[in-house]
């Protein structure tokens, strides 16, 4: 019988950037693939996924070989935003880095299934978090968390400025041999063994608009995550929930009984099967419709009357009232508070 952690994946390009990596160590990656039960060419094929507890051994393997225990920095020194499929241009596309955050936050079950990621905000702040449970992998590889972390530095740096720094780093592994290269990626002010990684930066970094963003462009990459999360991540029901949302919606809100139609599951069925993720349909239709009705309001070339369209609902002031209920602004007060003020953003 499978376990748990065997129904857990991980996007294959992190085995191309590892094997890019040992490359450039002249170390051969042919053989620790086979060792680590992963059929490289499969493997790094686009969109492959590969179980987690194969990718752990994989890098323990790879940490053994180079005997660098900075190995998930030097794989980071690979990285390309295509390595994070479409959520990499989506990125790329954000009228903010808040914004790309918040796509990372939402679809990061594409890069791993089973760490979850949030942004926790202050009055000066923005951390990007995410924990792996020691309880649940105790034998972690932690070099796979320092590419992840390098890597989400190394977009922003991408998006916004070679210049950006965060203000702090906090990581679950214990301080390195090898600190001082973490101090030429993350800058001096870095944390170990703490209870979860965090990347720390000042608010007005995040929330200054970007002068690359491209609201169809992110638009059009969102949809290919969904889309290829619904194809890959079969396990996930709400990910095909959201999908069929997002489609559906410009008809008319959708009710649960048209989603299962669509899924070709009984009303029963999913609503079982959303209850066991921890979720429901109603929950997923409203944060759906709030997710993107802030996104359309960014976009200021969109008009209010599109927007209601696009949510599915029947007049202006219905979407109105439900903004001003999510934000505490109008959307036009929000649309021009941002205009005026780019260093203002309303937490949802």
């Amino acid at each position: 019988m499978a376990s748990q952690h065997d129904e857990i994946t991980t996007l294959g390009s992190v085995a191309t950037l590892l094997a890019e990596a040992l490359r450039s160590c002249d170390r051969d990656p042919v053989p620790l693939f086979a060792a680590a039960g992963i059929d490289m060419p499969r493997a790094t094929q686009c969109g492959a996924r590969i179980p987690t507890t194969r990718m752990q051994t994989l890098w323990r393997l790879a940490v053994e070989t180079t005997g660098d225990p900075c190995l998930g920095l030097v794989v980071a020194r690979h990285f390309q935003p295509v390595a994070l499929h479409g959520l990499g241009f989506a990125w790329l596309a954000s009228d903010t880095l808040y914004a790309a955050l918040e796509r990372l936050v939402r679809y990061s079950r594409l890069i791993n299934t089973a760490v979850d990621f949030r942004l926790e905000n202050t009055a000066d702040s923005v951390d990007l978090v995410n924990r792996v449970s020691r309880v649940e992998w105790p034998d972690f590889v932690f070099a796979a968390t320092d590419l992840a972390m390098a890597a989400f530095l190394r977009m922003c740096q991408i998006t916004a400025s070679h210049a950006v720094m965060p203000r702090q780093v906090i990581l679950q592994r214990p301080r390195p041999p090898c600190a001082r290269d973490f101090i030429a990626v993350f800058g001096p002010n870095i944390q170990y063994g703490a209870p979860d990684n965090r990347l720390s930066f000042d608010r007005a970094l995040v929330e200054a608009p970007l002068s690359m963003a491209n609201p169809e462009l992110a638009r059009l990459n969102d949809q290919m995550v969904i889309d290829y999360l619904s194809r890959h991540d079969g396990e996930s029901l709400t990910m095909q929930v959201r999908a069929k949302i997002i489609e559906l919606m410009p008809d008319g809100r959708p009710g649960q009984e048209v989603i299962a139609d669509a899924l070709h599951m009984s009303l029963r069925s999913l609503q079982r099967k959303l209850q066991n993720e921890g979720t429901s349909f109603t929950t997923l239709l409203h944060e759906t419709q709030q997710q993107l009705a802030i996104q359309y309001v960014r976009e200021s070339h969109r008009s209010i009357g599109e927007i209601t369209y696009l949510l599915g609902y029947s007049e202006p002031g219905s979407f109105t009232r439900a903004f001003r209920r999510w934000t505490g602004k109008s959307p036009l007060q929000f649309r021009g508070h941002r205009q005026a003020s780019p260093s203002a953003i309303q937490q949802t």
